[in-house]
């Protein structure tokens, strides 16, 4: 009957706890896998979900792999649901254990992708945008320089109209840049003069004269302009590692 099934979840649940505080990761994820599933056969879904959740959270510190497919039997039961904006925060967590445990960034992209569809259904535009962005971040480092740049393009445009993100549209059109740049130069340079006209406030950046003085040292083939202009940046903000990958890229082609 129900009830037993309930008194059954409701066991399942307590041992996966005294599990956890065992540090028995494993045992810990069977046993909310086993709620879930019981909850699944009380058309509980929302339960289910939430024990599907539980045993993702514990499998990440055992069996990555086996936590993702908890949490994609979770994101199935949110989406069937109509709760996209649960999903896509569920999809952005496999995404991070495809980035740091598995490394498999294809994968990691993926998700980030998906997440960031289910929130711009939800007009959640911001929280897609962050995905978004590190779809680029890594597009950009597997040099899928067109999709790279497509998404800058797109989230600096939107950051352009928002008296909030305004600033931070610079950084952005200064990524696309730097993607064009590793396609072609001549693109580079048509893209920065689209960008001061779409974004006059751009011209005056460091990111942009940053751009310029590259485009003038690959033109002149001078590689101690590039160096002094690299360093001229480095001093006053500090290259991250994506930018140092990018502009090594660059370097090569001087």
């Amino acid at each position: 009957g129900s009830s037993r099934i309930e008194e059954a979840c409701d066991i399942y649940a307590r041992a996966a706890n005294m599990f956890k505080m065992a540090k028995n990761w494993s045992a810990a994820g069977n046993a909310f896998c086993q709620a879930a599933q019981l909850h699944l056969q009380l058309q509980s879904k929302h339960d289910a979900a939430t024990n599907f959740v539980d045993a993702g959270n514990a499998f990440k510190k055992a069996d990555p792999q086996e936590a993702i497919n908890c949490l994609i039997r979770a994101i199935e039961i949110y989406t069937d649901m109509g709760r996209f904006t649960i999903a896509a925060k569920h999809h952005i967590s496999i995404a991070e254990i495809y980035e740091t445990e598995l490394v498999d960034i294809e994968k990691a992209i993926a998700h980030y992708e998906q997440a960031a569809d289910y929130y711009k259904g939800e007009e959640s535009n911001s929280s897609a945008n962050k995905c978004l962005l590190k779809v680029a971040t890594y597009a950009a480092q597997l040099e899928q320089y067109q999709k790279a740049v497509e998404i800058y393009e797109q989230v600096g445009t939107s950051a352009m109209d928002s008296p909030l993100l305004k600033y931070s549209a610079k950084e952005y059109f200064f990524k696309a840049a730097l993607c064009h740049f590793c396609i072609d130069m001549l693109n580079a340079k048509l893209a920065v003069q689209k960008y001061e006209e779409m974004f006059p406030a751009f011209t005056d950046s460091r990111e942009c004269k940053l751009v310029k003085k590259l485009l003038d040292a690959h033109e002149e083939q001078n590689i101690d302009g590039y160096t002094d202009a690299v360093k001229e940046y480095d001093s006053i903000s500090r290259l991250d590692q994506w930018l140092t990958t990018m502009l090594l890229r660059i370097k090569k082609t001087i």
